[in-house]
């Protein structure tokens, strides 16, 4: 099966700062993947290059596209959601359902419009009117409507409260995604979003530093509560990070067995922000 998304040695540089340094990945059909930085890793060019709006060097395709020249074809495949409005403030919500019926031959009006029936947006309100969150709920419900087969997603939910957060990843999930589709999430919210995805891409300083499958993630990686008394032997084995917490000490380990570190300690799965921590502190498996 061909990768919805296919890069080898993509880089972009600014001056003498690389911001993609080499990069080499491939997202397959269906999957749902959270692309995990800190703020100037990375993650807004490789979405920029992936969506054709920055050249790059190296090679990248996007659905056997390359989306720096086939953009227009690219994105009848492809829908996006940014952290900021793009939206006019001045038009009404009625009037966006319809201009985008105008330009996409793959919308559906009626669809998008019993999603928003859902929500507290009406067909009469100008944009100016909507909360963010409102911003947002028009967003995700024009997307859904778009028989797209990639959607990205760069912060699609900052700056809201937990209950439009909540809402809006049950409704990706619930009423958007179908196995088939696949999504690419952004986001600093990783404690969200876990649940969701299948896969997980750590960058940092425009390097891929982890790229693998949540069941590798929970089958990999392990915290131990290590008593004081085990120190020193859980530190022969090499943790990737170690933090105090009430008198003991939580040590993450990578490609340990659990029958090696059940000697050290109580076993505790290791979250998705407790690993990129580890990572970006400078931890390797």
């Amino acid at each position: 099966m061909s990768a919805v998304i296919h890069a080898s040695g993509l880089t972009k540089r600014f001056g003498s700062k690389f911001a993609l340094d080499g990069v080499n990945l491939d997202v397959q059909p269906g999957r749902i993947v959270g692309l995990i930085g800190p703020n100037g890793a990375g993650k807004t060019t490789a979405l920029k290059a992936m969506l054709g709006l920055t050249p790059f060097d190296g090679t990248l395709e996007v659905l056997g596209r390359d989306p720096f020249r086939e953009r227009h074809e690219l994105m009848q495949d492809v829908c996006f959601i940014a952290d900021v409005a793009v939206l006019p403030r001045w038009i009404k919500v009625g009037e966006v359902i319809e201009y985008v019926a105008s330009v996409h031959p793959r919308f559906d009006r009626s669809q998008c419009k019993a999603v928003l029936s859902k929500t507290q947006v009406g067909m009469k309100q100008r944009v100016r009117e909507l909360s963010k969150g409102m911003v947002v709920q028009l967003h995700l419900a024009i997307v859904m409507a778009i028989d797209a087969r990639l959607l990205v997603l760069d912060e699609p939910t900052l700056g809201l409260d937990i209950l439009y957060r909540k809402r809006f990843y049950e409704q990706l999930l619930n009423d958007y995604f179908d196995g088939e589709r696949t999504i690419l999430i952004t986001t600093h919210q990783v404690e969200e979003i876990e649940h969701l995805l299948t896969d997980l891409i750590f960058i940092k300083d425009g390097k891929i530093v982890l790229n693998t499958s949540m069941e590798d993630v929970a089958a990999r990686y392990h915290q131990v509560l290590v008593p004081a008394d085990r120190m020193e032997a859980a530190r022969a084995m090499k943790p990737l990070t170690e933090r105090r917490q009430l008198g003991r000490t939580v040590c993450l380990f990578g490609g340990n067995s659990e029958a090696e570190l059940a000697e050290l300690g109580e076993i505790h799965p290791v979250s998705v922000a407790d690993l990129f921590v580890a990572y970006m502190e400078g931890g390797q498996p």
